[in-house]
C-alpha cells in the first residue's frame, strides 16, 4: 500500500475565506475620497435645509392667507353696516319730504293711482274711488277730464271716506280693485332695504369662504 504525504496550506489566518484584511475592510481613504464625502454631506444638508425652508414658507403663507381672509370679512361687514346706515338715512329723509309733499298735495297721488287703475279696468263699466273727504272733493270735478285723458269710457264715482287720510285711497271695479296706503308703502320699503342688505351680507360670506 502506497502512503500519501500530508501537506499544509500556506495561508495562516482566522478567516477561512482567504481574503486579505484590505479586501475585507478599507481602513484608510484618499484625500479625493474625503473631499467627495464632504461634498455629499454638504449637498444632503443643503437639501434638508431647503425642505425645511419651504415648509416654513408654506406655513407662513397659510397664516397670511387666513389673516387676509379675516380682514376681508371684516371689511365686508363694515361696508355692509355703512351702506345700511346710508340707506336708512336716505329713507328717513325721503319719508320726511314725502310726508310734507303729501300733506300739501295729497290729491296728486290719488289722481296718479286713479289713472293707473283706469288702465287696469279697461272695459269695466264703472270705477268707484274712495278717498279722504278733502281729496274726494278736489277730484270730483275732474274725473271726467281724467277719464278722457286715459281713454276710459266707463263711469267714475267718487265717494268720500272719513277713515282714509291724506293720499290713502281705495279704487274698486267689478273685476278687481287697487289700494294705496302710506303705511303699507313704508313697510314694503323697509322690507326691501332689509332683504337687499341681507342678500349682500350672504354674498360677502360666500366669497370669504
Amino acid at each position: 500500500m502506497n502512503a500519501t504525504k500530508f501537506t499544509f496550506d500556506t495561508v495562516f489566518s482566522d478567516d477561512a475565506s482567504g481574503e486579505t484584511p484590505r479586501a475585507r475592510r478599507k481602513r484608510t481613504f484618499s484625500e479625493a475620497e474625503v473631499a467627495q464625502f464632504c461634498e455629499q454631506a454638504r449637498a444632503e444638508g443643503a437639501k434638508a435645509a431647503e425642505v425645511l425652508a419651504l415648509e416654513a414658507i408654506a406655513a407662513g403663507a397659510g397664516q397670511v392667507a387666513q389673516a387676509v381672509r379675516q380682514a376681508l370679512e371684516h371689511l365686508v361687514r363694515e361696508r355692509q353696516a355703512r351702506f345700511e346706515e346710508s340707506a336708512q338715512l336716505a329713507f328717513a329723509i325721503a319719508r320726511k319730504l314725502a310726508n310734507a309733499a303729501l300733506a300739501e298735495f295729497p290729491s296728486a297721488e290719488v289722481e296718479a293711482a286713479l289713472r293707473e287703475a283706469m288702465h287696469q279696468a279697461i272695459g269695466e263699466p264703472r270705477i268707484v274711488l274712495k278717498a279722504a273727504p278733502k281729496v274726494a272733493a278736489s277730484l270730483a270735478g275732474r274725473v271726467a277730464e281724467i277719464a278722457h285723458d286715459e281713454a276710459y269710457e266707463g263711469k267714475v264715482q267718487v265717494s268720500p271716506d272719513a277713515t282714509l287720510q291724506r293720499a290713502d285711497c281705495r279704487i274698486e271695479w267689478r273685476g278687481g280693485g287697487a289700494e294705496r296706503a302710506e303705511a303699507a308703502l313704508e313697510a314694503a320699503l323697509q322690507e326691501l332695504i332689509a332683504r337687499n342688505f341681507h342678500d349682500c351680507a350672504d354674498e360677502g360670506t360666500d366669497h370669504g369662504e
